[in-house]
C-alpha cells in the first residue's frame, strides 16, 4: 500500500510540475501566431481506443480485461507498461478530459483531430466508445482553449457505401462543422479523409451542399495520402507514413519515418499539402494472440524527443520554403496525441513523466 501511494504521489507531483511549467510559458506559446501569419498551427490526432470495454471482458484467463477499455491488450501491460499514461489506461471522464486539453494547449496544440467511424444507423454511431473523447471535448469547462476537427476514419469495416452514406454522415457532421470550436483552413471547416478511395464526388458534392445550407462557405476536405482534385478533395496530408508496417518484425531507424514523411510533403496552388509529422512507431503490443491479432511489422525503437523536435521543425522549415505549396494557417499535423497501442503519442506517460514530447512542440512553436 504504501509503495502505491508513492507511485501516485510521483504522478501527481509530476502531473502538476508539467502544467505549472507550461502555464508559465502560456503566453509566449500563445504569441507564436500573433503577429501575421502563425509561426505554425499544430494539429494532433486523437484515437479514443481508451474507452468502452475491451471484447476479453469476462473472460476467466484474463481477468485485467474486465476493467480495461477497447484497445487494451495483455501485451500493453505485460511488455510495453512505460506507455501507460500518467492518468491510466481510461480516458473516459471530463475530468481527464479536460487535463489534456490543458496540457495540449500549453504546449502549443492549437487542435485535435477526432477519429470518427461511420456506421449504417445513428444510434451505433452514438454508442461507438471511439466516440467518446469527441464528446467530452465539447462538455469540456475549458474546451475553448483548442480547436477540433474530424478525421474520417473510413477504413475497412467503417466504410462509407455510396452517396447515401455520405449524405447521412453529412447530417451527423454538420452540428460539428458549425460548432465554434471547429478547425477552419481557408476560412471553411477541415474534414480529413483516411481512405481516398472510399470518397465519392458525388458524395462530396452532398457534403459541400449540406455545408452551404447550414450557412458555411463549403468545407476543406483533406485526403491523407493524396486525393485526386476533381474527386473533390482540396488539400492533401497523411495519417502516417510507415515504411515495412506488415513485412515481419524488424527494428528500423526513426530516421527512416522522417525521410519518408520529408518525401511526402509536396502540393500546389490549387490542392496546398498539411504536412504530417509522426511522433513513433511501434505496434507490438497490438500484434499476435496476446495483442489484437496484428500481423508483426518494423517499428522504430529509437525515437527521442530530440528527434521528434527536429522532425517538426523541419516541416515549418519545408513550409517556409515553399508557401505556395500549403496554408496560409500553416497546418502541422502530428500523429498521434495518445495512439499507445502503435507506439505514436504525445501525451505525458509512465514513460516520459515530464512530457519530454510536449516540451519538444513548445520548443519549436514558441523558440
Amino acid at each position: 500500500m504504501r509503495a502505491t501511494l508513492w507511485i501516485r504521489g510521483l504522478v501527481a507531483a509530476a502531473m502538476v510540475g508539467l502544467a505549472g511549467t507550461a502555464r508559465a510559458e502560456g503566453k509566449a506559446v500563445q504569441g507564436a501566431a500573433e503577429n501575421g501569419k502563425p509561426l505554425v498551427t499544430v494539429g494532433a490526432y486523437y484515437f479514443d481506443g481508451w474507452a468502452g470495454a475491451s471484447q476479453r471482458r469476462g473472460d476467466p484467463d484474463e481477468p485485467w480485461a474486465d476493467t480495461a477499455p477497447t484497445h487494451l491488450t495483455r501485451r500493453m501491460l505485460e511488455e510495453f507498461p512505460q506507455r501507460k499514461p500518467l492518468w491510466g489506461w481510461r480516458d473516459d471522464s471530463l475530468k481527464i478530459m479536460e487535463r489534456q486539453i490543458d496540457l495540449a494547449a500549453d504546449h502549443g496544440i492549437a487542435f485535435f483531430a477526432f477519429c470518427w467511424y461511420f456506421h449504417p444507423t445513428k444510434a451505433e454511431i452514438e454508442q461507438d466508445p471511439k466516440h467518446t473523447g469527441l464528446k467530452l471535448f465539447l462538455q469540456a469547462r475549458n474546451r475553448h482553449r483548442m480547436r477540433f476537427c474530424l478525421l474520417v476514419a473510413n477504413h475497412q469495416g467503417f466504410l462509407l457505401d455510396g452517396a447515401q452514406d455520405w449524405q447521412q454522415a453529412a447530417e451527423h457532421w454538420m452540428p460539428y462543422f458549425t460548432h465554434k470550436q471547429h478547425m477552419a483552413v481557408g476560412g471553411r471547416p477541415l474534414v480529413i479523409i483516411f481512405n481516398p478511395q472510399n470518397g465519392s464526388q458525388q458524395g462530396f458534392e452532398l457534403l459541400q451542399a449540406a455545408a452551404r445550407k447550414a450557412g458555411l462557405p463549403g468545407l476543406t476536405i483533406a485526403a491523407c495520402g493524396g486525393g485526386d482534385p476533381a474527386a473533390g478533395y482540396t488539400h492533401t496530408t497523411h495519417y502516417n507514413i510507415v515504411p515495412g508496417y506488415a513485412g515481419g518484425s524488424q527494428a528500423r531507424k526513426y530516421a527512416e519515418l522522417v525521410e519518408a514523411h520529408t518525401r511526402a510533403w509536396r502540393g500546389s496552388r490549387r490542392q496546398p499539402c498539411i504536412p504530417e509529422v509522426t511522433a513513433g512507431w511501434d505496434k507490438r503490443p497490438w500484434e499476435g494472440p496476446a495483442g489484437l491479432g496484428q500481423p508483426p511489422g518494423s517499428y522504430y525503437p529509437d525515437r527521442s524527443p530530440e528527434q521528434f523536435a527536429g522532425f517538426l521543425r523541419a516541416a515549418v522549415d519545408w513550409m517556409d520554403r515553399h508557401p505556395e505549396q500549403t496554408t496560409d494557417e500553416r497546418v502541422v499535423l502530428i500523429y498521434a496525441w495518445n495512439e499507445y497501442g502503435e507506439g505514436g503519442y504525445l501525451a505525458p506517460t509512465r514513460g516520459d513523466p515530464d512530457g519530454q514530447y510536449l516540451k519538444a512542440i513548445r520548443s519549436v512553436v514558441a523558440p
